[in-house]
């Protein structure tokens, strides 16, 4: 029975990610290498087609699903700043020296474009394939052959950057599906994570192993998400005039909520934990909770498949049916009783139910999407398309990652350039080159996995290369298994660099063997492999020469996080939205939660990274897992909080929060309002509310939740003053060890 079960669950994971927006954007590019280069085989023959197909190539890797505007500049600089550079290498090929002179310079000033980050990496990536593609073509006879190949591959970059925004235009409507139902998919696996924290306790055994466990994936997964969102942002939020676009950006702003609603789904769960007599209500709402989920990911499934979703029970009825008996609480427990903290849990998963019915609804069009926001001020919730100079213009100083990345990149190249020439195979190079580019990574633990990958599918890519090659195909044939091959390296070059690897090599040995004809496909095997081998070892070793260890922007990530967190606060604590929501502030707050998600991910990636560099250079893990922990849980209270102001007002008392708003939000600022140096001081006088000794809780289904909002403004400034606390363990070590950190 669980075999059948298994396989139908890994069918179901495969397909969804052949439907995906990233499998769809490889086709499109491999449906654009075929129409050109086909279309240039016919026209002027298979030489020309060589050549232009390697324009495309080039020009191919910052094709990623993106918005509509903007698209023509992100598609520009690669062929323009590549095509000087492929035509300056074949009037250098019969030099070595000369050629070694300008790949070194030229990769210094490629990998200068890491500057605009994830924007950036694609151009240097282009402009480095440019210059090793140009040196796989065999010596031209005169300047007049340099000059032709050249036209050629500029004909096929030109066509290509034209193919490219027509293509990402007609396929716009099918990316804001498919970015929407990867997101619908990551938010379903953070939900079934969450409802694992709803395992009741096992005290016969070690209860501090799945706590451990869940925390680090929690963590892994909230950045994911955040990275998807963004993404999803770019391209959902872009021009939402029609009435399908704004359901799909409704969805998105559904999406919003939930992450937040699901940060605030377990609050109070450890103080309920720790009575006896839980269990039966833990094990309920955990299995609503992954019911939910699964209605997530069906919603997902129905997107892709272009099905109209199935409609989604209500469930709050099986969450107001949750009671714990009023007696599970000791004689001598003077806080609020386990009965209402387990009415409190369920309410707050009936807000996660609320919100699943929502996205169903304008899923399946029977609800009008809210957009007042978003509609007047997309633009602010999207990343900037235009190239700004402020990342170049900052990167000029010793300690910038950036910088030193293009140092060790470039002197990597040069000792990969100078070992290719003393081996017996010099006159195929660029191989190694080749394997550096892809390999070599800003932080260790990229370049690693890198490293890994690249062996393994430089291997399996021979295989299939010498066994195509062997069989002599037509040049037609060929030009298919290039365009199959491009389509899979540019489809998981995100998901799994592994199958990019493979289909990587099979693509750049059949396109040698048709820049180079004849040559022999059984030396090409060994080849490739030793290349292969020499290259990863490099990028590998190169890590080490000026790095750029985690600790070393740990400090500026955490000085970010508790801005960010401060500024949230402030907002989220607001006194303004008592009377009304209005879109200003509504919009404000937005962009602080934004910023809040967003740098505490951030921190969370570099933590990530952190653990596969040498134990002496690590920083302080203990701490930052800390505070990461305390962040989500300060970001969950001020979630709890925002929701009761926003969906529960007509249950609130205004004259006995408003005080208690205010402090607590002046008591935050105090917290964490600036990088501390030491432990956190909190500022004399009254409590931040007036809540103190025995805390009557209310039900919250059914009374006033005032003392629900009162208590989490409590928690709000003690996960603060902790906060302050991880922050300053975090801060003093790494302000002892900064002169060390630079060298």
């Amino acid at each position: 029975m669980e075999a059948p079960r298994a396989a139908a669950v890994r069918s179901r994971a495969a397909l969804r990610v052949a439907l995906g927006h990233y499998i769809a954007n490889g086709i499109s590019v491999a449906f654009g290498l075929l129409l050109i280069s086909g279309g240039v085989h016919l026209v002027l023959g298979t030489l020309a087609a060589s050549a232009a197909s390697v324009g495309v190539i080039v020009t191919a890797p910052p094709d990623l699903p993106a918005p509509r505007r903007g698209k023509l500049l992100q598609m520009l600089p690669a062929p323009l700043i590549g095509l000087p550079l492929f035509f300056l290498v074949q009037l250098l090929h019969a030099k070595p020296l000369e050629l070694g002179l300008l790949l070194v310079p030229a990769t210094f000033l490629a990998f200068l474009a890491m500057a605009w980050g994830k924007r950036g990496i694609p151009i240097a990536i282009a402009v480095m394939f440019s210059m090793i593609f140009s040196m796989a073509t065999p010596k031209p006879d005169d300047m007049a052959e340099a000059v032709q190949r050249t036209l050629y591959f500029g004909l096929g970059a030109g066509l290509y950057v034209i193919y490219a925004v027509l293509a990402n235009l007609a396929l716009n409507a099918r990316y804001r599906v498919q970015v929407m139902a990867d997101l619908l998919l990551s938010l379903a696996a953070l939900m079934r994570t969450e409802a694992r924290q709803f395992t009741p306790r096992d005290d016969s055994g070690d209860i501090r192993e799945v706590p451990a466990s869940l925390l680090g994936q929690l963590l892994r997964e909230q950045a994911a998400l955040a990275d998807l969102l963004q993404a999803a942002r770019d391209i959902v939020l872009e021009s939402p005039r029609t009435p399908y676009r704004q359901r799909l950006a409704g969805m998105l702003m559904t999406v919003l909520e939930l992450r937040d609603l699901l940060l605030a789904s377990e609050l109070d769960l450890d103080a309920l934990k720790t009575h006896p007599g839980h269990a039966a209500a833990l094990v309920e709402m955990r299995r609503i909770l992954e019911a939910l989920a699964a209605d997530t990911a069906a919603l997902a499934d129905a997107l892709l498949l272009g099905r109209p979703p199935a409609t989604v029970p209500d469930r709050r009825r099986e969450l107001t049916a949750i009671h714990l008996d009023e007696d599970a609480a000791p004689r001598s427990y003077t806080g609020p009783t386990p009965a209402m903290l387990a009415r409190g849990l369920a309410s707050r998963i009936g807000h996660i139910n609320d919100e699943v019915l929502r996205l169903s609804a304008l899923a399946r069009g029977e609800r009008e999407p809210d957009l007042a926001v978003v509609r007047a001020s997309w633009q602010m919730f999207v990343s900037p398309t235009e190239w700004s100079l402020r990342p170049f213009l900052a990167l000029w100083r010793w300690d910038a990652p950036p910088l030193r990345h293009a140092i060790r990149a470039a002197l990597a190249i040069a000792a990969g350039y100078g070992i290719a020439l003393a081996l017996p195979w010099g006159s195929h190079d660029y191989w190694i080159l080749l394997t550096i580019v892809v390999v070599l990574r800003g932080s260790l633990s990229q370049t690693l996995e890198r490293r890994n990958s690249r062996v393994a599918g430089t291997l399996l890519g021979c295989v299939f290369a010498v066994a195509l090659l062997s069989a002599h195909p037509s040049p037609l044939t060929l030009l298919a298994g290039m365009t199959l091959a491009q389509a899979i390296a540019h489809g998981f070059a995100v998901r799994r660099y592994l199958i990019t690897a493979v289909a990587a090599t099979v693509l750049g040995l059949v396109q040698a063997h048709m820049l180079n004809t004849g040559m022999s496909t059984t030396f090409a095997l060994f080849e490739r492999v030793a290349d292969t081998l020499i290259g990863a070892a490099l990028a590998w070793a190169f890590c080490y020469v000026l790095p750029s260890w985690e600790r070393g922007q740990i400090p500026a990530l955490v000085a970010r996080v508790l801005n960010a967190q401060a500024r949230h606060a402030r907002l989220a604590l607001g006194l303004g939205q008592l009377r009304s929501v209005g879109v200003s502030p509504e919009l404000e707050w937005r962009l602080a939660r934004r910023e809040a998600y967003d740098s505490l991910s951030a921190l969370v990636q570099a933590t990530q990274r952190s653990l596969s560099e040498p134990r002496a250079v690590r920083p302080p893990l203990e701490p930052l897992e800390h505070l990461q922990a305390h962040s989500y849980q300060l970001l969950a209270q001020l979630s709890a909080v925002k929701s009761m102001l926003v969906l529960r007002r007509d249950r609130l008392t205004p004259a006995e929060i408003e005080g208690p708003l205010a402090r607590t939000a002046q008591r935050i600022e105090a917290s964490i309002g600036a990088a501390p140096t030491s432990g956190p001081v909190m500022p004399e006088g009254a409590p931040a509310t007036t809540l103190a000794g025995p805390i009557p809780l209310p039900d919250p289904f059914d009374n006033d939740v005032t003392p629900w909002l009162l208590r989490r403004l409590d928690l709000a400034t003690g996960i603060a003053a902790q906060l302050r606390d991880d922050a300053a363990r975090i801060l003093q070590p790494a302000a002892e060890d900064s002169p060390q950190t630079a060298s």
